[in-house]
């Protein structure tokens, strides 16, 4: 049986895709930086050190922060971020794409936590 190949993306839809990730990942920094702004000792200790959390909702938190932490670590200048933020802030798509985002690193955490079954 012979199968037939599968087509890239024209280039247009990658950037059309693109676009809305990278704004995501980037929403979801500067929701981390305000948040350190506002507590400083956030700043010291990112605490990511486990997968492990003791409910969903400490995963899910969990899941919220490796992501501001993965836009942080790609784009170190905050003032970069702070720059691009309006260009996205209002996007419906770029908002989608952030959850996502988190939507995948809780998946990685509720299986690392076996779902939190006891």
């Amino acid at each position: 049986m012979k199968t037939a190949a599968v087509p890239a993306l024209p280039r247009p839809w990658r950037r059309h895709l693109a676009w809305p990730l990278l704004a995501a990942t980037i929403a979801l920094a500067c929701t981390g930086i305000a948040s350190a702004q506002d507590k400083p000792e956030m700043k010291k200790d990112a605490g990511l050190t486990s997968l492990i959390t003791e409910t969903p909702e400490a995963g899910f938190a969990l899941a919220v922060r490796l992501s501001q932490k993965a836009v942080g670590t790609v784009q170190t200048d905050v003032e970069i971020r702070k720059a691009l933020r309006p260009a996205y802030a209002h996007d419906p798509n770029s908002l989608i794409a952030v959850s996502h985002v988190v939507a995948t690193h809780f998946q990685t955490i509720a299986a690392a936590n076996n779902y939190w079954r006891k």
